[in-house]
């Protein structure tokens, strides 16, 4: 879809990378807007929001010709949610409440072709910019981009997380903070022992296996905790919060 160097290759270096989460404002000037600030990829939301494959789609074809990479949380790890994502465009697939290495296995599956993977041929439509070419190269080249980032984000993802991370074709551990404090049983505690415990934790595992830690920041301060346990794969959002907050200060302001 872009010609920039593949997102994938840049995350799996260790460098870090600086991205946003949309879960509102599904703009066709979107992309463009988060590109010129700086933003190497996008996930757009279809878990929490009610998002669907006509506008991801749509949303996708923004993204051709600029340096930022589409990517999109499906809202469960079934394969029809996965191939339609990947089909339409997408270069990255995240999937929330990964819990067990046998998931975390189909999942791989789902998002390459054989034989690694066990995903369906759809050649010369949006994946591709509508373009022909050897299908064995595509495969290649699809397989070799396409990032699979599993969500840790309960009890039992934190228990396995071992086992999850050492399941080849999973990329990116990627924690979700509010889910996995819920389930921890310390509601939104971001600063309890337990939760940093656990998050660097996570990071660590990744790190272990030859994998990355990702995370979704709300605030600046944030930004740098993750960053000092050691994830590299980072997320600016929610877009709803940014865009309240900076019209509260111009209101604040005003009134």
């Amino acid at each position: 879809m872009n010609t920039h160097t593949p997102l994938k290759q840049e995350i799996m270096s260790g460098k870090t990378i600086a991205g946003a989460m949309v879960f509102e404002f599904f703009s066709p000037g979107m992309s463009a807007i988060l590109s010129n600030a700086g933003s190497r990829f996008v996930i757009y939301d279809m878990e929490h929001t009610g998002l669907g494959y006509e506008t991801l789609k749509w949303l996708f074809a923004t993204c051709r010709g600029l340096p930022i990479t589409p990517m999109v949380r499906v809202p469960t790890g079934e394969y029809t949610w996965i191939a339609r994502a990947l089909d339409i465009g997408a270069e990255g697939i995240m999937v929330p409440m990964v819990e067990t290495k046998k998931q975390a296995e189909h999942l791989a599956e789902s998002c390459r072709y054989p034989g690694i993977g066990r995903r369906g041929a759809a050649f010369g439509f949006a994946q591709c910019d509508y373009k022909d070419g050897a299908v064995a190269e595509k495969m290649r080249n699809y397989n070799e981009r396409t990032l699979m980032i599993a969500q840790i984000e309960t009890e039992r993802g934190l228990d396995n997380v071992e086992a999850i991370a050492a399941v080849d074709g999973i990329d990116v551990l990627w924690v979700g903070h509010f889910d996995l404090s819920n389930f921890m049983g310390i509601p939104a505690q971001f600063d309890h022992p337990d939760f940093v415990k656990a998050m660097t934790h996570v990071a660590k595992v990744a790190q272990k296996h030859g994998k990355i830690a990702g995370f979704m920041a709300t605030e600046i301060a944030w930004i740098q905790k993750a960053k000092n346990m050691g994830y590299t794969l980072i997320a600016g959002g929610t877009d709803t919060g940014l865009l309240q907050q900076s019209f509260k200060k111009l209101i604040d302001h005003i009134e």
